[in-house]
């Protein structure tokens, strides 16, 4: 294989997958490094990229794209000084608050929002999707700030987004919320 191969991205995960052979067993704590990458050479080439949450990353607090939550987004500006990442999903009616990992276990039950964790996935949508269609960054990541879960929390009590994501998110992922 030459070089300039093994720096395209299926170049380089053929590399991946050739290195270890049919033989080898990844080590434990090394599970995952190719789901990781694949996700990563997805962003990098623009695309969505699905990616487990809990898995040290972040988890995601789900709520309604309402008025109310817009206001919630205008609030973590100035707690943060510009909001972590959000994003929105225009067809759902629905924003995507990125939090701290292990937050769903911290995370008390709110009527306005629902906290997901592991074993859920998410799809982020490309860095440079600003506009619908499909989700895109309303607050794209900058660096490694995520939301606060606390002071989101706080303001999702006191703005009340509607309608609650809890039924829906029920009915799709057979879970109870």
């Amino acid at each position: 294989m030459t070089t300039a191969a093994v720096y395209t991205q299926a170049g380089m995960m053929r590399a991946l997958d050739e290195s270890v052979g049919a033989a080898r067993v990844p080590a434990a704590d090394m599970a995952d490094l190719a789901e990781v990458i694949r996700a990563f050479l997805a962003i990098e080439a623009r695309s969505g990229a699905r990616v487990r949450l809990g898995s040290g990353l972040f988890d995601v607090v789900i709520t309604s794209s309402d008025v109310q939550a817009r206001r919630v987004v205008t609030v973590i500006d100035e707690v943060q000084g510009g909001c972590g990442p959000v994003i929105e999903d225009p067809e759902n009616g629905w924003l995507y608050w990125l939090v701290p990992p292990g937050s769903c276990a911290r995370w008390a039950w709110h009527g306005h929002a629902v906290c997901l964790g592991a074993p859920h996935t998410i799809t982020l949508p490309s860095p440079s999707r600003r506009v619908a269609p499909g989700p895109y960054w309303l607050r794209a990541p900058a660096g490694d700030r995520l939301v606060p879960m606390a002071p989101l929390w706080d303001a999702l009590a006191q703005f009340r987004p509607e309608p609650t994501p809890h039924a829906a998110l029920a009915a799709r992922l057979g879970i109870s919320v």
